[in-house]
């Protein structure tokens, strides 16, 4: 334990040093000169143990302080308790900082953090991947440099960080972040990072959603609407107008009932269970019944519709929903396909999975449009769609349905040349009937 050195003890070996000597000097004669001596080898040997103390601070070889002597001791050994606290406070301080390191690296969000100077202290790995920082290299560099955008640089410099900023990154294609500021310390700023783009394109669906649906209930509203504007309960008008009036209402009324039920029918199968998809399913038969209604549509378009099915390949789910799919991608080509050409719908076992895909020879999809033709009421062309009567809701109850299935949609498509739509099923999804 440290012995703490007191006045009392420091005057007591003084005394007990000096007294000796002053004995002596007064026995020969000379007090003051052995005293003067006495003084000159103390003040020699303390020289002494403070050049040891300094040749050990700069030159510090070792953790340990060298051995004292006399009222040395005490300061060595203060100096070494003194050192060890401050290595253990050094130690759990090392600690915390890798716990919060940690902890940054865990967060979902790239995490910078800034001196009030808009300079780099440090980052998370993700903020290297997100921002496209380089670390250590970009340690000190101001952050404002680093991203070249006007407008993140304004929003820096004004510091008022109540609202978020929101920036398409130009290190990633359609990527748009979301950068937050914090004051951190007391001359520091943290900037979180947070990718957004999903929750963009969401926004952006639900938005298209409302305005393409409110789009497609209006334009039979409107149609019914006018005709029934025209009529007079007292005076109707003539029987050649009147059919073409009905007609023309009921096919709009249709096509109104046709939206609603799909929409429905997405409905249902986003909330349906899983357990519902666990019934053997006799899926050439199903899609016997499919080339029946197929043969039935293709009597206007004249296309070569070929059938190659697997007589023996039954699948388990929910024959309703697949059905759905089936038909969906069936007469998607069928209608998409101008007069003339060619579909070929194919049901085999390959790799050990069961395969679907519809293959035709039509005009084929810009690369653009590919990823977005799944969203609700996405059409490539909106105009020939409506001509031949599309929502913009079968691919998106396809996706849905496949989902459920534990399958997704391929797309393969060139312009001028056709389109292959296709999914597969696992080897556990396959089931044996015998037929």
């Amino acid at each position: 334990m440290y012995r703490v050195v007191n006045k009392q003890a420091l005057v007591k070996r003084l005394f007990i040093y000096f007294l000796p000597l002053l004995l002596i000097g007064v026995l020969v004669g000379a007090p003051f000169l052995l005293l003067f001596l006495g003084s000159f080898s103390l003040l020699i040997w303390h020289y002494h143990q403070l050049y040891r103390l300094s040749d050990w601070l700069l030159n510090q070889r070792s953790f340990n302080p060298p051995e004292g002597e006399g009222a040395w001791e005490q300061v060595f050994e203060g100096i070494y308790h003194l050192q060890h606290r401050n290595r253990k406070k050094r130690n759990e301080l090392a600690d915390l900082i890798r716990r919060f390191r940690d902890g940054a690296e865990a967060v979902p969000d790239a995490v910078v953090v800034l001196q009030n100077d808009l300079s780099i202290v440090w980052c998370n790995q993700l903020a290297l991947k997100v921002l496209g920082l380089q670390w250590p290299t970009d340690h000190g560099q101001r952050l404002d440099n680093l991203i070249r955008e006007p407008k993140f640089a304004k929003y820096m410099h004004k510091g008022e960080f109540d609202d978020a900023l929101e920036l398409d990154n130009g290190h990633s294609i359609e990527q748009v972040l979301e950068f937050r500021v914090m004051p951190y310390a007391s001359t520091q700023l943290m900037v979180v990072v947070r990718d957004v783009t999903r929750l963009k394109q969401l926004e952006q669906m639900r938005k298209d959603f409302v305005a393409n649906v409110s789009h497609e209930l209006r334009t039979p509203l409107t149609v019914v609407t006018g005709y029934l504007e025209m009529m007079d309960g007292d005076m109707m008008p003539p029987p050649a107008m009147w059919n073409k009036a009905q007609n023309t209402m009921l096919e709009q009324c249709k096509r109104m009932d046709s939206l609603v039920s799909q929409l429905l029918s997405l409905s249902r199968i986003e909330g349906a269970r899983r357990q519902d998809n666990d019934k053997a399913i006799n899926v050439p038969q199903l899609l016997g019944y499919i080339h029946t209604e197929a043969n039935s549509i293709n009597q206007d378009k004249g296309h070569e519709l070929i059938f190659d099915i697997d007589k023996t390949l039954d699948i388990k789910g929910s024959e309703d929903e697949l059905r759905s799919a089936f038909s969906n991608l069936v007469f998607n080509a069928i209608h998409y396909t101008k007069p003339g050409g060619k579909v070929e719908v194919c049901w085999q076992r390959k790799n050990n999975k069961a395969c679907f895909s519809v293959t035709d020879n039509g005009d084929g999809i810009a690369p653009e449009h590919i990823n977005r033709l799944t969203e609700r009421f996405y059409r490539v062309d909106k105009a020939r769609s409506r001509t031949t009567g599309g929502s913009g809701l079968g691919l998106a109850i396809t996706k849905h349905v496949l989902t459920r299935h534990d399958s997704k949609l391929n797309i393969r498509s060139e312009v001028n040349k056709g389109s292959c739509f296709s999914f597969e099923f696992s080897i556990d999804k396959i089931v044996s009937l015998t037929k």
